[in-house]
């Protein structure tokens, strides 16, 4: 049975980076462009005194504890992370205003790189239009996210009429919707999008590729959770949509074990050529990445992949896509 992401991280896969990427880190940072600015738009936060997101009962202990923006500056440092989007956590739905509220005090002190928020919402509910009717106005928030793959969603959930509603609710309002679902849903995810034509979806974590699935079987200790031929064929879809962009995030937290560049490059590397350079961002995923590799080894790790790619191309992955996308000033 393929593994889910959510089920990943209670799973806590231990990775250790190659130690070529470790040994030279310094000088691929120095080649690929140290001074490159990096918006994070994908920035997790979890004060549990403030609220404990049910899914981190019996996860990795590298993850479970708390993770507040002190962490994410110390883990961040020398990389350049000039601003950040704080992505929703997966609260319990009573939870999402405190959620809300959190990351909104935050931005406001202005003492950290997080200058937007995506916040949690549950489009399926004909509740939504009245909860986001408080943030309507508000330009801090810049869309809102359900993880599709967790267990509490059932399959098709996203295609039922009040979710479509929803959705299209969020492109009147000038929000956005991060698709995080099932690999082999993917193609749920282009048909919402095509219903909604008026409202910029992102789809996160490299439309959380399964890696297992690019090794020879006889290297599969699982069975890979979709054919590459599949997930190729529905990202293609997704990539076709103009109001459709990616984020290339997430699939560090999945690597196995002595992972390298190379091992991630071909789901990244598709990614990149099906999208354009136009349409992808940088998610850094802290602190789930942290099951897989650190903030700087996933960012030297992503460097090293692109570094072929022009330095224009580079720096609208790493920054001004995001700019643009998430209209950050």
């Amino acid at each position: 049975m393929a593994i889910e992401r959510r089920d990943f991280v209670k799973l806590g896969v231990a990775s250790s980076v190659a130690a070529a990427l470790t040994n030279t880190g310094a000088k691929a940072r120095a080649a690929d462009g140290e001074a490159l600015p990096i918006i994070d738009t994908h920035q997790h936060l979890w004060d549990l005194a403030q609220f404990q997101p049910p899914w981190l009962s019996g996860a990795d202990a590298k993850i479970s504890a708390k993770h507040d923006m002190s962490n994410y500056l110390s883990e961040t440092a020398g990389l350049n992370v000039v601003k950040a989007v704080y992505m929703e956590v997966d609260v319990a739905p009573a939870d999402q205003d405190k959620e809300a509220d959190y990351v909104l005090s935050i931005i406001a002190a202005k003492k950290s790189p997080t200058v937007a928020a995506v916040i949690s919402g549950r489009p399926g509910s004909d509740k939504f239009g009245a909860y986001m009717n408080r943030h309507r106005n508000n330009p801090l928030i810049k869309g809102v996210r359900q993880v599709l793959h967790a267990g509490s969603a059932e399959r098709g959930l996203c295609l039922q009429p009040q979710f479509v509603k929803s959705v299209q609710l969020l492109g009147e309002m000038g929000k956005s919707f991060d698709l995080c679902m099932r690999p082999t849903e993917l193609a749920d995810g282009a048909a919402l999008a095509q219903k909604c034509p008026d409202t910029q979806f992102i789809v996160d974590h490299c439309g959380n590729a399964d890696l297992a699935a690019w090794l020879p079987k006889a290297n599969q200790t699982t069975a890979p959770g979709h054919t590459v031929e599949q997930w190729k064929a529905d990202m293609g879809k997704l990539a076709k949509l103009p109001n459709v962009i990616c984020k290339i995030s997430g699939i560090v937290a999945r690597a196995p074990k002595g992972w390298t560049p190379e091992y991630l490059a071909p789901v990244i590397d598709f990614c990149l050529d099906a999208f354009g350079p136009d349409r992808v961002v940088f998610g850094g995923d802290w602190p789930v990445c942290k099951l897989g590799a650190s903030y700087a080894e996933w960012v030297n790790g992503l460097k090293r992949i692109i570094a072929s790619r022009p330095l224009a191309d580079q720096k609208k992955l790493l920054h001004d896509n995001a700019v643009k996308h998430y209209r950050l000033v």
